[in-house]
């Protein structure tokens, strides 16, 4: 079923994803499987964006199809309740707008309890800085897909530090093109290869 799901969102088949999602999560799926499906399917939009195919209305729709289904999909991830465990202060940084990645890992963080406060992309580093510190948040995660966001991520941990909350507040980075190499650059706390991993990482520091 996974090769109907991407075929369907690589379609913009709007109302056989959400079928096909409710299906799968009604058989009792794995819900990260389905949301690997979707972004395979997400990546063959792009891939037609790039060879003229689609146009920049075909992206969008598609990003909204995609949310309706994570939409499905968190809802099942919901606790029961309970004390939150943490906070944690999550973004695109600056000059980047690809939320796909930081959006599974928001739905992943709030299904483990966490509070969570989601700046949205294109986020300045000052605003990071502001979150931080209204919310007391302990993590603060930076997202990024192009390697332009690499200053971003360095001036956002630059910020923080000027602004005395790095003693306590640690700070993770995530997207397609991060390694290593690039959490040294940047001077980020660690990284994460996937969305299950920042939740790893919040579940050590927490």
């Amino acid at each position: 079923m996974d090769e109907q799901l991407k075929q369907s969102l690589s379609d913009l088949d709007e109302g056989t994803v959400l079928r096909l999602v409710q299906q799968r999560l009604d058989a009792g799926d794995d819900p990260l499987s389905i949301l690997a499906a979707c972004r395979e399917g997400m990546a063959q939009v792009g891939k037609r964006y790039e060879s003229g195919e689609y146009f920049v209305s075909d992206l969008i729709m598609a990003g909204e199809i995609f949310k309706e289904a994570r939409a499905l999909v968190g809802a099942r991830f919901k606790t029961d309740g309970g004390p939150k465990r943490g906070k944690v202060v999550i973004g695109t940084v600056q000059g980047d707008i690809h939320d796909i990645g930081k959006d599974i890992v928001v739905s992943l963080l709030s299904a483990g309890n966490y509070d969570v406060m989601d700046l949205g992309v294109d986020v300045p580093p000052v605003r990071f800085v502001e979150a931080a510190r209204q919310s007391g948040a302990t993590v603060v995660g930076l997202s990024g897909l192009l390697t332009i966001s690499y200053d971003a991520m360095k001036a956002t941990v630059a910020a923080l530090e000027a602004a005395s909350l790095r003693p306590r507040v640690r700070v993770m980075i995530g997207g397609g093109t991060v390694t290593e190499q690039v959490r040294a650059l940047v001077g980020a706390d660690a990284m994460g290869k996937d969305a299950q991993a920042a939740v790893t990482l919040c579940d050590k520091w927490i």
